[in-house]
């Protein structure tokens, strides 16, 4: 996965108990610092007094639950249950616990949380995002007030009272926005080339793309060229794939986007969907996260605000190699140590020739998959191949927000990685190239 995308979509018809919601207590408004990686949002939930963390995602209606990360949560009222969604099977097994309690901070607490438990090892992405990530939350954290999320300061605000929230609207852009099947939606214009089309886009965060288009939906729909097949993501019933390609113009409201990257997932990957009425696609964190954002479920209302990420290109992992993290393994570190500190240093460290040597637990990285003819491939990365080094750096000293941003960050630039395979070292050069640049 390119975490260009993990869509977790829930398409089944579930009654949905009216008590499960998240409140307010003793506060105006709540304030929850979140983790951004890979244009996706990932808080802090407490779980039955389990820390835990979850994605969140306006795309599912329901809070699911995939991984514990060898915690131990008890869960009241189980019950097994079907899920199905994108992808090409049918459906997958799972669970359902409701009357659970849930806070959020000190403020925000659900006394009767229900969750959906995933128990198909494959849906935990913890491994493609680089933290451990719990599970996914949606429609009961938005239905019940407005909430503000600012990219840049990485900080969501729930707001309780009326006359707090609208002095925080009064520069934001409005748009109306309906909640159907407890999903958000608006109507934005998709300019493929030259001819601007009323599209009716659901509003999902927990994807990473900046938009998605069904063809099959869309009369008379022509791929734009240059494009690429592609694996775009996982969804319930499998691996979705599709081309990507980039559009003309997008536009959400007065505010437009040039050239904006564009994904198209084939029709066998969404059969058994289904979809709302008029929808062509979504709109997600790539679009999203160039503003302040503030959904008001109850108001029917999208607010928006342009910040500094607004005028920054549509870039692609033009490596061709998606990566994940296979977990922690402990490396020794050496950090040098100043002549007047060496008496205060550990005892425990070794310190030798005035450096403190010690060991730490550090990611490992590899290669999850290698899009065909892309310089990666071309160069003779396969699948598995464990990464060492990229342009020298260690990969242990890195993030897989950072491998990315490499991976995205010039056409032209010349990437030299150090792979282990089958425990021989080697060493491959290729050059970064734009597969899908956009042509008139």
């Amino acid at each position: 996965m390119k975490l260009k995308l993990f869509l977790l979509a829930l398409f089944f018809g579930i009654f949905i108990d009216a008590q499960n919601s998240f409140e307010l207590v003793n506060v105006k408004k709540a304030v929850i610092p979140f983790k951004l990686i890979n244009n996706l949002i990932f808080i802090p939930i407490n779980v039955n007094g389990v820390e835990l963390t979850f994605m969140l995602d306006t795309g599912v209606a329901e809070t699911i639950l995939f991984s514990l990360d060898n915690k131990e949560v008890k869960l009241q009222n189980i019950e097994k249950i079907k899920f199905s969604g994108l992808g090409g099977n049918v459906s997958i097994d799972g669970f359902k616990s409701d009357r659970n309690t849930a806070k959020i901070g000190d403020h925000i607490i659900n006394s009767s949380m229900l969750l959906y438990i995933v128990i198909d090892e494959e849906f935990n992405i913890s491994s493609h995002i680089g933290i451990p990530v719990n599970g996914v939350i949606g429609y009961h954290f938005f239905k019940n007030h407005p909430v503000s999320i600012d990219y840049i300061s990485k900080k969501i605000t729930v707001y309780q009272d009326d006359d707090v929230f609208k002095k925080k609207i009064r520069k934001f852009e409005q748009m109306p926005m309906t909640v159907e099947n407890d999903k958000p939606y608006l109507i934005a214009d998709v300019e493929m080339t030259k001819e601007k089309k009323n599209s009716k886009l659901l509003i999902d965060l927990g994807n990473s793309d900046a938009i998605w288009l069904f063809p099959t939906l869309i009369k008379d729909f022509v791929y734009n060229r240059p494009n690429i097949d592609d694996y775009l993501g996982r969804g319930f019933n499998g691996d979705i794939y599709g081309k990507r390609s980039r559009i003309h113009n997008f536009y959400l409201g007065d505010f437009k986007f040039e050239m904006p990257l564009t994904a198209m997932p084939d029709e066998y990957s969404i059969q058994h969907v289904t979809l709302v009425k008029d929808r062509k696609g979504s709109v997600g964190g790539e679009i999203m996260r160039r503003f302040s954002v503030i959904f008001d479920y109850p108001g029917g209302k999208l607010y928006l605000k342009k910040n500094k990420n607004f005028d920054e290109p549509f870039h692609f992992n033009m490596s061709g190699l998606d990566f994940k993290q296979d977990g922690l393994e402990w490396q020794e570190d050496r950090v040098k140590i100043e002549p007047k500190k060496l008496s205060e240093a550990n005892t425990e460290v070794s310190v030798i020739n005035n450096f403190q040597y010690k060991f730490i637990l550090k990611p490992i990285f590899s290669i999850a998959g290698v899009r065909k003819d892309s310089p990666g491939f071309k160069a003779g990365l396969k699948k598995d191949d464990r990464v060492i080094t990229i342009n020298g750096n260690r990969t242990a000293d890195m993030t897989m927000e950072k491998i990315m941003e490499m991976m995205k960050s010039e056409e032209g630039r010349t990437i030299t990685m150090v792979i282990q395979r089958k425990n021989k070292e080697m060493t491959f050069n290729f050059v970064l190239e734009d597969p899908i640049p956009y042509q008139e």
